[in-house]
């Protein structure tokens, strides 16, 4: 398939900056794949849309402070470092712009540094020296690594706004946005409807929002994410299998969790590791039977895994349809859910 299928025309205004509060309060374009109907909900209406048995599946990963800013030597001119991911010990893999070469040194606060060992097109890899663990040197000097489709920068409310009320397990560079809608009270709601809610763990990054590039999508490949699925979550979402209930996943890198899991054993079961699964149109999915996604950019992996499950031409009119109502995109935007 060529990336100009995964193209449409869009409104920039429509780019939210910041949640609705309360954030069960977004707007929730409902698409039924049996009909091809289009419904429009809050996310508040979740429980009434889902039914008793129905397992809802969340993505309990915690978005880590990851930008800081830094004084690139000899230069002096400040430049902002992405921590992305802990390689081994005091060993980073970073994103940073500008020129850089192996041996040159950014200084971080608190006396921290970071020195380039690798810069290439494979990304960048840099050795920490700070009396502070680099993870608290973030925490207390970081900042949120918001999307820069965003165009601010992160302010104090960002470290709530873009972390879910259920993040746990520290990893991402980037929330797993569609779990962003749910607050303690719905998740109240949805267990008194009986309706089970169990989370995996899917560390979010630069993967998930590397450009597509090639004409072809099939040349994409994605970058590896690592991922956990406890034994609790694979219980409950096996005996769904079992039984004939809805497996509902909140958010692609859900999705992508359990289908590289059910890939590879042809079931969920307890494991982690890393996924490198690429969904596109023509995808069979094993373990997810629905699913709860943002609106999200043009031609990127994320909108071909949503064209993969509700038919390219279906996503296309919804998003029609959401641009023509007004509804806020991205990050911090309304949803769909896709029964």
């Amino acid at each position: 398939m060529r990336l100009s299928d995964f193209d449409f025309p869009f409104d920039p205004s429509l780019i939210a900056t910041q949640p609705i509060v309360p954030r069960d309060q977004a707007r929730l374009l409902v698409l039924d794949r049996q009909s091809g109907q289009m419904m429009h909900y809050r996310v508040s209406d979740l429980p009434s849309l889902l039914v008793p048995g129905d397992v809802v599946v969340v993505n309990n990963t915690k978005v880590l402070p990851a930008r800081i800013v830094g004084i690139k030597r000899p230069s002096g001119r400040p430049v902002e470092v992405l921590f992305v991911k802990n390689l081994a010990d005091t060993v980073w893999q970073v994103m940073v712009k500008g020129r850089f070469r192996p041996q040159q040194v950014i200084e971080l606060p608190q006396g921290a540094r970071a020195t380039i060992l690798q810069r290439d097109a494979e990304g960048t890899v840099v050795k920490v020296d700070s009396p502070l663990p680099i993870r608290h040197l973030l925490q207390q000097y970081g900042m949120m690594p918001l999307p820069p489709y965003m165009k601010r920068r992160s302010i104090r409310q960002d470290y709530e706004w873009y972390q879910t009320v259920f993040a746990v397990h520290e990893g991402s560079i980037a929330a797993p946005t569609a779990g962003l809608h749910f607050t303690n009270d719905l998740l109240a709601r949805l267990a008194a409807r009986a309706i089970d809610v169990v989370a995996i763990t899917l560390h979010v990054g630069p993967g998930t929002f590397r450009p597509v590039v090639t004409e072809h999508i099939e040349d994409h490949r994605m970058e590896g994410e690592t991922f956990k699925v406890e034994a609790e979550a694979a219980q409950a979402i096996l005996r769904a299998k079992q039984t004939g209930r809805r497996v509902i996943a909140v958010g692609t890198t859900v999705v992508r969790t359990l289908e590289t899991v059910a890939l590879k054993y042809g079931r969920i079961i307890p494991t982690q590791g890393e996924s490198h699964l690429f969904i596109t149109p023509g995808f069979r999915f094993l373990a997810v039977d629905a699913l709860m996604t943002n609106f999200h950019l043009p031609k990127t992996t994320l909108l071909m895994l949503v064209s993969a499950f509700a038919g390219i031409e279906f996503v296309r009119r919804a998003y029609e349809e959401a641009v023509k109502e007004r509804y806020r995109f991205y990050s911090y935007g309304d949803a769909m859910l896709i029964l």
